[in-house]
C-alpha cells in the first residue's frame, strides 16, 4: 500500500477529528440541527455518503421521513436518543444501530437529553428518490440532485 492509498483508504481517529464540523439544518425542521463531519465526502465518496453527526440537546436529527430509493443506517456513538420509527418510540444508547433499506418505515431522532449525541450515519445517494414526510403531509422528488415537493393530497394515481 502507498502513501497515497493509505491517505485515501485509512482514516484513524486523529485524521477524523480534524475533519471540519459542518452546521446543517433540514430545509423542513429549523429545530433539527446537526454538527456534520463528511467522511465520505472528504474520501471522494461519490454513490453514498458516510458521516459523524453531533446533535446537541434539545434538536432533532431530521424532519421524519423514509426514502423509496435510498438507504441508510444509523450508529451510536456515544449519547442516547429517542428514535421515531412509523409511529413507534424507541430509546437508542451508545452502540445501537438502526438500519434503513428502501420504503422502511418513516424515521427521525430527538436528542432530549444533557449530553451530544454522536453517531455514524451512512446511505446511498441514488440518482432518484422519493421522500415522504409525513407529519407534513409533503413528498420530496429528487432527480439528480435538484428537489421539487408536492402536497401528498394534491398526488394523483395514474389509472391503465
Amino acid at each position: 500500500m502507498t502513501k497515497s492509498d493509505l491517505d485515501q483508504c485509512f482514516y484513524p481517529a486523529s485524521r477524523l477529528a480534524q475533519l471540519p464540523e459542518k452546521q446543517v439544518v433540514h430545509q423542513y425542521n429549523d429545530n433539527a440541527v446537526r454538527l456534520t463531519r463528511s467522511i465520505g465526502d472528504f474520501a471522494g465518496l461519490v454513490d453514498m455518503g458516510l458521516h459523524i453527526v453531533r446533535v446537541e440537546p434539545g434538536h432533532d436529527t431530521t424532519e421524519h421521513h423514509s426514502h423509496g430509493q435510498d438507504e441508510e443506517f444509523v450508529h451510536l456513538i456515544s449519547g442516547r436518543a429517542v428514535a421515531y420509527l412509523g409511529d413507534e418510540e424507541v430509546h437508542m444508547e451508545s452502540g445501537d444501530t438502526m438500519v434503513f433499506p428502501k420504503n422502511s418505515p418513516a424515521h427521525s431522532m430527538h436528542n432530549p437529553f444533557a449530553e451530544d449525541l454522536v453517531y455514524l450515519m451512512g446511505g446511498t445517494r441514488s440518482p432518484i428518490d422519493v421522500c415522504t414526510y409525513p407529519k407534513l403531509d409533503r413528498r420530496q422528488y429528487r432527480v439528480d440532485g435538484e428537489k421539487e415537493y408536492v402536497a401528498i393530497k394534491d398526488v394523483t394515481k395514474v389509472q391503465r
